[in-house]
């Protein structure tokens, strides 16, 4: 707008005003150019909102002033329609606040979104409200109030999403820089949603904010509006306040910096509003006098085509997409609200505390709606200030001259308010730790006057106070969890969090209430409560144990966290012990409630999205397969993601979740092999086709430098521990041994798992594997890459556990062997590799140690490793020892120990007796059939001859 006046009936009421401001453009910038015209444009943009037919309530965002001059017009003017800035889907969510206790969040979420990237998901919008807030007022005046309808005007959830960035609704809190961290427990209340809030007053112009900061001597923007415009608009008439909501917002829209994609959107936000109360004026023939329009006063000062009832221009709405949105209340907090708007760190806390404060002041009867949580009932003797008489319309002209020249009204110095603040300051510093003293606070009390008196301040203000506990009080550490500054932000009014009643949850939140209801515990209380299930004796905990263990599958860690029992693969404890958080984690719980009616319905829709992700792996199919198995009863959901890990298998052309694979197949087979009948039909299929995946990449897996040793042991494991299965179901063993045939290892740790694989198939000794690893030791050239080859033997007791005692001998005489500059760097690669398989590995080795290796330390000095024992004169040798008789009988045991042969001999009905000793055939012995009975001898003679 220009600076020249505007027609109209107040066509001259701030004659006195633009007189003023342009002496004062003419004497600051040494002519009437560019200043006076942002100065009378500031007053054109207050005349236009202030001449509106259709009132204009400017409010700013958790503003104490704002919420008590909105329950004073409220009271006034009754009007018989609310216009609000917010989401207009958000409507519905409303009527609920009744059940809640506040602060809370009106919440927007989508997790399955049509329309927007992939990359987005889930989206989400919160709307915090606050008892102190002036949304909260016009929403329960409109609720409670018969006749009265509430419309809310402002974008969709969806347009939110549509008209800004990836991050949303950008804050200038967030683009002028961080607040001060809030507790990570209650700051996070509102997780990653996008924050939509009435009345964003904050200069967009950093020099300008600074100016500001600078000369008021406080160090952030919520303490300079606390100062200088909630303390003095307190006590304003109804329209000093609007014009001052007017002026500020003009100001700082005016000083602006050029972000046109911001201003694109707050425009197209203005133009939205006024057309949908258009649109609601002309369909439902209100009379704008009626009305009320609460909105920020960023916006209140809006110089779009749109503006006002008569506005011209035509907005076109474009239509929302096609992502479903669930709707809900979350719970929220103090902290939440400034960690996600950046205000001050207990800026919330003291408004809370100044809105209580103006109550008593003015005795203005706030809105509440009935039956709210947490609200204090209005006492019945008190009566309420009486109402003043609406003014005309030609009375509200030029209020602000006389506001802008009056010197500011000074409070005196309330005493015992500031002497409660201090004696309650340095007790709750004395609970948490501190060495704090009646010195100490009357030193808080006398710095908080002198702070005050160095900022030109009357009487101290709460953020005055909290500088002067900090200094007061606070050493060189925190001895407790909190510190100085978080103790004041407390007690000034402590960080309210918000919780959201049974009535108001989703279905599936009250359902799982309900189903825990056998604990006897309050769930919906703040903090961690522990619950002890004794299925023995109460088998109805059953069900309870059943559903917290998918909470805790599905909820963030900390929620329901198991402290005794546990549950796996065909094992069900008879007793648990569990700490559960289910109202600290309301919000997680609520948001479960968008994704479907019952926690199995959003457990089977979460498994079946990993399962049949574009990044879904076979092992994690398994997982899937597994994580079915184990909450959810019936087969149907475990087999349909069973026979998608086949999908997936064979569809693979890398073997980086061999390992995993081996470790969940094998658990799935145990539990099926002990609990069902028959294998399912998916898990043979699995097995033959992993079978012959694994035989078909194992050869390039040997040379491939992307493939890891425990890689290739995996898929060694999966071949060996699945043969038996896999040949029984028709797989033929030469594959196997052709895979392995045709693997040429380079590298001394996959030489070593091929080498165990061939004395598995039975292609290489042991012997034979003694006497590489000894050549190996042997040579000076590969004593420095022996480690490496240990690694791999430790690798094979995967896929080979039976050379656990090859691969104790080959680590003995590796310490035993090798010198140090080469064992000692090994040692951390020993490690390391022990540590990764620990679960499988070192029981095997420290089973096979303690077999081989003396009990008693004095036993050690004499000791000789059984490998470097000589054999006997007189022990027995293979293929034959000798009898009690003389002769190689070969059967020394059964000579030894001649009753077992007596009792199989009488089974069978066969008489004889034993020859004495000395007196046997000569001879050697031992095939005496050969001898009763030539004829199968001569004939196996020609047989062979013929051939």
């Amino acid at each position: 707008m220009s600076g020249s006046p505007t027609n109209g009936p107040g066509e001259t009421s701030f004659a006195a005003l633009r007189g003023q401001l342009h002496e004062a453009a003419t004497a600051f910038a040494d002519g009437p150019d560019a200043l006076e015209g942002i100065l009378l444009g500031m007053v054109d943009d207050v005349d236009r909102a202030v001449r509106e037919p259709l009132e204009i309530f400017p409010v700013c965002h958790h503003s104490p002033a704002s919420a008590l001059a909105m329950a004073r017009r409220l009271r006034e003017k009754q009007p018989k329609v609310v216009y609000l800035e917010l989401c207009e889907d958000m409507a519905p969510l409303l009527g609920e606040l009744r059940n809640c206790r506040l602060p809370v969040a009106v919440q927007a979420f989508a997790s399955d979104i049509d329309g927007f990237p992939a990359e987005w998901a889930p989206l989400s919008v919160v709307a915090p409200i606050t008892e102190a807030s002036a949304e909260y007022q016009a929403i329960a005046y409109a609720l409670d109030t018969p006749g009265v309808e509430l419309v809310l005007v402002d974008r969709s959830s969806d347009h939110v999403f549509q008209w800004d960035s990836r991050h949303g609704e950008r804050t200038p809190e967030a683009a002028a820089g961080p607040a001060e961290p809030a507790p990570e427990s209650e700051a996070a209340l509102h997780g990653e949603a996008v924050g939509v809030e009435i009345g964003d007053l904050r200069p967009r112009f950093a020099e300008l904010e600074e100016h500001l900061l600078r000369h008021g001597k406080v160090r952030h923007w919520s303490e300079w509006w606390h100062q200088y415009v909630e303390v003095p608009l307190g006590d304003s008439d109804h329209a000093a306040y609007r014009q001052v909501m007017f002026l500020v917002g003009s100001l700082f829209r005016r000083l602006a910096p050029g972000d046109g994609e911001r201003v694109r959107v707050d425009e197209d936000r203005e133009r939205y509003m006024w057309t949908r109360m258009r649109e609601h004026l002309a369909a439902s023939g209100a009379d704008p006098e009626d009305c009320l329009y609460v909105c920020g006063a960023f916006h209140a000062a809006s110089r779009v085509d749109e503006f006002g009832v008569a506005g011209g221009g035509s907005f076109d709405i474009s239509p929302r997409s096609a992502t479903t949105w669930q709707y809900g209340l979350i719970p929220s907090s103090h902290a939440a609200i400034e960690a996600q708007f950046g205000l001050a760190s207990g800026s919330v806390s003291i408004a809370a505390t100044q809105w209580a404060k103006n109550l008593k002041r003015t005795r203005v009867q706030p809105y509440r709606l009935a039956g709210q949580d947490g609200a204090k009932k209005p006492r019945t003797a008190k009566k309420a200030a009486p109402a003043a008489p609406v003014p005309p319309a030609e009375a509200a002209a030029d209020r602000l001259s006389g506001f802008l020249r009056r010197p500011p009204v000074l409070d005196t110095l309330d005493e015992a308010e500031l002497l409660g603040w201090s004696v309650d300051i340095v007790r709750a510093a004395r609970r948490s730790g501190y060495l704090a003293s009646t010195a100490d606070a009357i030193a808080v009390f006398e710095t908080s006057i002198l702070l005050a008196g160095m900022r030109d301040r009357a009487k101290p203000t709460p953020y005055d106070f909290q500088d002067a506990a900090i200094t007061c009080i606070e050493k060189d550490s925190v001895p407790g969890r909190r510190d100085v500054r978080r103790l004041v932000e407390i007690m000034m009014g402590g960080d309210r969090i918000g919780r959201v009643g049974y009535d108001a949850l989703p279905p599936l939140a009250r359902d799982v209430h309900d189903r825990l209801a056998p604990l006897e515990l309050k769930l919906q209380q703040r903090g961690v409560q522990r619950a002890l299930l004794d299925m023995n004796s109460r088998p109805e905990l059953r069900a309870c144990s059943d559903v917290l263990w998918m909470l805790r599958r599905l909820l963030p860690h900390g929620a329901a966290r198991p402290i005794m029992g546990e549950r796996k693969l065909g094992e069900r404890s008879i007793q648990e012990s569990w700490d559960l958080a289910l109202g600290t984690h309301q919000r997680a719980l609520i948001e479960l409630g968008y994704e479907g009616v019952s926690i199995e319905q959003v457990l089977e829709q979460r498994l079946r999205r990993d399962a049949y992700g574009p990044r879904a792996t076979t092992a994690v199919v398994l997982a899937a397969v597994e994580d079915a198995t184990l909450y959810l009863r019936g087969r149907r959901l475990a087999d349909e993601l069973g026979t998608r890990a086949l999908e997936v298998l064979t569809a693979e052309r890398t073997v980086d979740g061999a390992p995993e694979v081996l470790r969940r197949v094998r658990g799935l087979l145990a539990y099926y092999r002990t609990g069902e009948p028959v294998l399912p039909p998916w898990v043979e299929s699995f097995v033959k086709a992993g079978y012959a995946h694994y035989c078909t990449v194992l050869p390039t897996a040997f040379t491939d430098e992307d493939v890891t040793a425990g890689q290739v042991a995996a898929m060694l494991g999966f071949l060996f521990s699945m043969e038996g299965l896999a040949l029984s179901l028709g797989c033929d063993r030469a594959q196997l041994e052709l895979a392995v045939a045709q693997s040429r290892p380079t590298d001394p740790e996959r030489t070593a798992l091929l080498w165990a694989a061939q004395v598995q198939l039975g292609a290489l000794s042991r012997a034979e594997l003694r006497e590489r690893c000894d050549e190996l030791l042997a040579n000076p050239m590969m004593v420095p890459a022996y480690p490496r080859y240990l690694s791999g033997f430790v690798h094979a007791l995967v896929p080979v556990p039976g050379l656990a005692d090859v691969v104790v001998e080959a680590v003995s005489n590796a310490f035993g062997r090798l010198p140090d500059p080469v064992l000692l760097p090994w040692l951390p690669t020993l490690i390391t590799t022990l540590r990764a398989g620990a679960a499988d590995l070192a029981p095997l080795l420290i089973r096979e140690a303690g077999r081989i290796f003396p009990a008693r330390l004095a036993a050690l000095d004499a000791w000789v490793p059984p490998w470097r024992e000589a054999p006997e004169a007189g022990a027995p040798v293979l293929g034959g020892t000798k009898s009690a008789g003389g002769g190689n009988r070969g059967a020394a045991l059964l000579f030894t120990h001649p009753r077992t042969l007596d009792a199989v001999a009488e089974l069978l009905g066969c008489d004889g007796t034993w020859a004495p000793p000395g007196e046997g055939p000569a001879g050697p012995g031992g095939a005496a059939l050969m001898a009763r009975h030539p004829d199968s001898a001569t004939a196996w003679e020609s047989l062979l001859a013929g051939a």
